[in-house]
């Protein structure tokens, strides 16, 4: 009788990981916007916040492996789309290592942070990991300051 259950959550972990990553098959990321307590920043079509990495100097991401399973990236199989106060002028993607299409804004590639647990969570403001900082981006393109 576990068996079933097991597989079950084996498959439900496969498929958070793979929500939290914005990669399903066909899936056209969605970028848009959210208003809190750090101002009006950009989220996911589900609300999950979006940093970058002061490290990615280009739209080339610095960010694999570990550094990667803490910060996921978003992920399109498509041309991203703008919702909100997100411009799709400033959309885009570059080419990750396993040949994935990261999305980009104003040019950073975008990542979730893990520990952010529900929509709204800003948990990786300002975060000091891997060798730079991460902020949230506001609809600017630009990094926002404070927590």
């Amino acid at each position: 009788m576990r068996r079933p259950f097991a597989i079950a959550a084996v498959a439900g972990i496969v498929a958070l990981a793979v929500a939290a990553s914005g990669l399903a098959a066909g899936t056209t990321a969605t970028v848009k916007t959210r208003h809190g307590k750090l101002g009006t920043y950009l989220v996911d079509s589900g609300g999950r916040t979006l940093y970058l990495f002061e490290k990615d100097k280009t739209t080339k991401s610095r960010c694999y492996d570990a550094c990667a399973q803490g910060w996921p990236p978003l992920l399109t199989t498509g041309k991203p789309k703008a919702s909100g106060r997100a411009k799709a002028s400033l959309l885009g993607t570059t080419k990750r290592r396993d040949g994935t299409r990261q999305v980009t804004y104003k040019g950073h590639p975008l990542y979730y942070f893990t520990a952010d647990a529900k929509a709204g969570d800003t948990k990786g403001q300002d975060v000091d990991a891997f060798g730079a900082e991460w902020y949230v981006l506001a609809p600017s393109g630009k990094k926002i300051h404070g927590h």
